[in-house]
């Protein structure tokens, strides 16, 4: 039996462990992330492929709708919830079905209770797992680390969010791009609400200043994971940008829920730096209530899909143990939270900054402002 051109490339092909993971970015409803996404599943299958369709939602547009007609259609799953019926991704049926390609729609969707996972990015992993390639669609604003800038940019709490360890596990992402010039126009004529709704949106989160500084975020996402791909090819060839200490930023948290805004602005130093994060909780035995154990574990998961690395030490204050582990773990930068202090708390706060400083290696530095939006 002859072989096929394609029959060897595949044999000469190495076997990939899982799959590739393309996310379609964008920074509001309406930017294209779905359609661009589907017109990249229909080439795909054109140049033969095997692409499916997990979920797509066309929310009512027809240019949508016509793509998505191009490419099979795995059917949803049925769930019944509080005697209502629901639709959501039938991720057995996909792996069943053994696609190389899956099409898989909003990323940051939670799952009706009764699905296989809680949530969609969940069912994305287990596809990647078991080697399909996924391509997705998110915006910028569910992306963990960045809701509470997005909370104060927009005023709008974003209730469905992607861990940053997700993030992490993009193989390419792709800016679906369009100025908030002609976003506003699409949206004045209808093309992504309803004439109604679309006045109230452009008054509100379509303005003109939340574009532009969504816009800015996504774009810096989509500028790191670039220079995560050219320092993971350098790396593959031998060759590196530089020669200097990668950064390790440590950030001290304790149980009260403002950490977790500190958390996240530390999360935001450490992606423009492409630096390491370090949590670390020293305990001091002021902790031991019911209700601060359960703030700090949720302090303790938040930090975690961040992927920062978390660390529990002990102590009798925090500054001996924290200079300890800036020399133990190579740490570059430290930042500490300042609530509003008044008194002698004000005085005990500076007093153990000023103790690190005294016990700790070089290093620099934050006093950020905790702040609860």
């Amino acid at each position: 039996m002859v072989k096929t051109p394609e029959q060897w490339l595949e044999e000469a092909s190495p076997q990939k462990s899982k799959g590739i993971f393309k996310l379609f970015l964008g920074y509001a409803p309406g930017v294209g992330k779905t359609y661009n996404m589907l017109s990249e599943g229909a080439r795909r299958r054109s140049r033969g492929e095997d692409v499916v369709i997990g979920v797509v939602e066309t929310h009512g547009r027809k240019a949508i709708a016509e793509l998505a007609s191009l490419i099979d259609t795995v059917p949803r799953r049925q769930i019944t919830y509080k005697g209502a019926a629901f639709e959501e991704m039938d991720v057995d049926a996909i792996l069943a079905r053994k696609p190389q390609v899956a099409l898989v729609d909003e990323l940051a969707h939670t799952n009706i209770e009764g699905s296989k996972h809680r949530k969609r990015h969940e069912d994305v992993v287990e596809l990647l797992d078991a080697k399909i390639d996924v391509l997705s669609t998110m915006n910028v604003q569910h992306i963990e680390s960045l809701n509470p800038m997005i909370q104060s940019i927009t005023g709008v709490q974003v209730r469905e969010t992607v861990p940053d360890w997700v993030m992490q596990r993009v193989d390419e992402i792709v800016m679906a791009d369009l100025t908030p010039e002609a976003l506003q126009t699409r949206m004045k004529r209808g093309d992504i609400y309803p004439v109604d709704r679309a006045e109230r949106a452009l008054g509100h989160f379509f303005r003109p200043g939340n574009l532009i500084a969504l816009r800015e975020l996504a774009l810096q996402q989509v500028a790191r994971a670039v220079d995560r791909s050219l320092e993971s090819y350098l790396a593959k060839e031998g060759t590196q940008l530089n020669l200097g200490v990668r950064e390790r930023i440590g950030v001290c948290i304790s149980s009260n829920p403002a950490a977790q805004y500190l958390i996240a602005r530390s999360a935001r130093m450490a992606q423009r730096m492409d630096a390491d994060l370090l949590v670390i909780y020293v305990d001091t035995g002021v902790d031991e209530s019911a209700e601060n154990q359960r703030t700090l574990a949720q302090n303790v998961r938040f930090a975690e899909n961040l992927g920062a690395q978390v660390i529990r030490t002990e102590g009798k204050g925090v500054a001996e143990p924290v200079a300890k582990l800036v020399r133990e773990k190579h740490i570059t930068q430290v930042v500490f939270g300042r609530s509003a202090q008044k008194g002698w708390r004000k005085y005990l706060y500076l007093s153990a900054i000023h103790k690190f400083l005294r016990d700790a290696p070089p290093v620099d530095v934050h006093i950020v402002t905790q702040e609860m939006k």
